[in-house]
């Protein structure tokens, strides 16, 4: 096993896993770390630590992402960012996002007591949010960074709780006051590591999954507005019923993707209705859609057809129908020039790859539309993901980490690209 160690304390990557885990962990084995929870605080402190314990001088941006610099010698400040996100979907797992935070802290610790000083300032990232969990907003760490977010996208709104957006956001120690949201010009090249969140490297024995391109995403909360009336009293053929027909449209929307758009991704993961109890036919009912391909025209093409069907239907049926966009990510071609020195470098540690497409968003969707990005996975058993049984042999997970070392090794040391 390779030598991870910062302290005695905790002995290898796993030990590091298990660590960050325990702010958030959940009664079963997952974690809950929301956006400027005191869970997500305490989390970032203890990294913040972390990292001043290992050499690196840390710091925070306005919005909460963390940065762990090793300051490089070369007069031009160019950066080699490396990391990935802190947060957490609702009871989630121990490796998703945090497994790119401390490979990144791992291999730059590696390479700092190693050689020393870097040519090239390396930053290792823990970025604040990716999710989209707690409010409804997602990459709010990646896109300040990329300066595709400001103020205005934030106003007014708020958890499943009611609390603002920036009143969470100031009472976790960043005040709207002190707001800045201009895009970064020194980051030179972006390298992730994340967890596979699929089955593909592990049914087919491969150890390094390197990304090509990453889907785009459309996300909507689509309400449905029909009659409340009485389930006893009220007639099935005069009923206005939310319900069935957010049932209806759900089996269609799903029978199109299928029938006529191999590759696309189409999910309806939550329902809620009013007034939910079993005796009253529900007056509203909304629900989310995910929508996600990897060709922004596919993307678009599938959800017009579906929008529009929607609405058709509704007006047929005498629903009101009222859909929110509140996420839209375009599909990005990832920066390949380091996948044949990665293939070497992999081939070379007896360590079998293949090219692949992420069906999942990452930040590096949001940075390599801006950057030079590379991402790169290691396997998920069982393609587990968002899931306290989310799991990563401990090996895989070093071999990711030998590799990130490596790569950031030629862009930070070597200078070469």
């Amino acid at each position: 096993m390779l030598n991870l160690c910062s302290s005695e304390k905790y002995k290898n990557v796993q030990h590091y896993l298990d660590w960050l885990a325990t702010f958030g962990e959940t009664a079963d084995g997952g974690v809950t770390r929301l956006l400027y929870t005191e869970e997500w605080q305490a989390a970032q402190h203890a990294l913040k630590e972390e990292m001043r314990e290992i050499g690196m001088d840390p710091y925070f941006d306005k919005v909460g992402n963390l940065y762990g610099r090793i300051e490089g010698f070369q007069e031009e400040k160019q950066v080699i960012l490396t990391g990935s996100h802190i947060d957490t979907v609702v009871n989630g797992g121990k490796y998703d996002g945090a497994y790119g935070v401390i490979a990144s802290l791992l291999a730059a610790k590696m390479l700092f007591e190693q050689y020393g000083r870097p040519r090239k300032t390396i930053e290792v990232v823990s970025l604040c949010e990716e999710e989209g969990s707690r409010f409804p907003l997602t990459y709010w760490g990646s896109k300040n960074i990329t300066g595709e977010y400001s103020l205005e996208d934030i106003k007014q709104l708020e958890d499943q709780n009611g609390i603002l957006f920036q009143d969470a956001m100031g009472k976790a120690g960043f005040p709207i006051a002190a707001y800045k949201g201009d895009k970064r010009s020194d980051i030179e090249h972006f390298i992730e590591v994340h967890i596979e969140q699929g089955a593909i490297l592990e049914k087919n024995n491969i150890d390094i999954g390197f990304v090509t391109h990453i889907v785009g995403q459309h996300r909507y909360t689509i309400q449905f507005m029909g009659e409340s009336n009485h389930a006893g009293t009220t007639p099935m053929e005069e009923r206005k019923d939310p319900m069935v027909f957010a049932a209806n449209c759900i089996d269609a929307l799903t029978k199109i993707a299928k029938e006529e758009y191999p590759g696309l991704r189409a999910t309806v993961g939550s329902i809620n209705a009013e007034q939910n109890v079993s005796n009253v036919v529900a007056k509203t009912v909304s629900i989310t859609l995910d929508i996600r391909h990897h060709q922004e025209g596919i993307l678009k093409k599938y959800s017009d057809e579906i929008l529009q069907m929607i609405t058709e239907k509704a007006n047929e049926s005498g629903i009101i129908c009222k859909a929110e966009k509140w996420a839209d990510s375009l599909p990005v071609a990832l920066d390949t020039s380091l996948h044949s020195t990665m293939e070497k470098i992999a081939k070379n540690n007896g360590l079998k790859s293949v090219q692949m497409v992420s069906g999942a968003g990452h930040d590096s969707q949001i940075l390599g539309a801006h950057y030079p990005t590379t991402l790169f996975f290691v396997p998920s058993q069982k393609g587990i993901s968002h899931s306290p049984l989310e799991f990563t042999k401990v090996q895989d997970l070093e071999h990711g980490i030998l590799l990130l070392k490596e790569v950031l090794y030629k862009l930070a040391y070597e200078g070469v690209q």
